[in-house]
């Protein structure tokens, strides 16, 4: 079986926190800089994707600790969605893959994204059917080894037969080093995206020559 493993944020999806930030101190009532500085800077939010909330409701409540911004699970969902556009070459990708083996995301992401998924991805949470893999429920981040072994370890599959896509050259590069194929998936100067190269990635490693066994 092969898997073909998606980041979301800059691949499936472009993602600009500079959209997000806005629309959270407008909902929570308090600035910009404070939810920067406090939760953010303060390492909140990486703690988050590596799991120390285990639920929506925990890490709402942290936030609110935090930053004094006390939000609902819907509130956050609306600044996230605000931040997010489609890439519709890398959705159509998706699917194709979905036709050759097993797709799933493979994201640096806390578990309000995970539960969030059918509001913030609607284009694709059908064909992931469940496989939504996020740091906060592995328990590591990308390019650390053991997301990618935790990863594999999930769906039971050989290094060799799963690949990843990726805007990040070192999350690109963890993967290889765990023994998987991957495909850095990059902006063009002009601003689009290399879609083109990705479905090209996706075809080469689905044609594969596999080692004789």
């Amino acid at each position: 079986m092969d898997v073909y493993f998606f980041d979301c944020d800059k691949t499936l999806y472009d993602y600009d926190f500079h959209k997000r930030l806005p629309a959270l101190a407008s909902l929570g009532g308090v600035s910009q800089y404070h939810l920067a500085s406090s939760w953010w800077a303060g390492g909140f939010e990486r703690a988050a994707e590596i799991g120390e909330y285990s639920t929506s409701a925990e890490y709402l409540d942290a936030f609110a600790d935090v930053t004094g911004a006390r939000l609902t699970l819907e509130q956050w969902q609306e600044a996230r969605k605000a931040a997010m556009t489609p890439i519709q070459g890398s959705i159509d990708a998706l699917h194709e893959a979905a036709t050759l083996g097993t797709v799933s995301l493979l994201s640096n992401n806390p578990i309000p994204f995970k539960d969030s998924l059918p509001v913030l991805t609607p284009e694709i949470v059908d064909v992931l059917q469940g496989n939504d893999l996020v740091s906060a429920v592995l328990g590591a981040r990308k390019p650390e080894r053991r997301i990618y072994t935790r990863a594999l370890g999930r769906f039971g599959v050989a290094a060799g037969d799963a690949i990843l896509f990726d805007d990040s050259l070192a999350n690109v590069e963890g993967a290889r080093e765990a023994g998987m194929h991957a495909f850095h998936f990059t902006k063009r100067d002009d601003g689009t995206f290399d879609t083109d190269g990705l479905r090209a990635a996706i075809h080469a490693f689905a044609t594969r020559t596999r080692p004789a066994s």
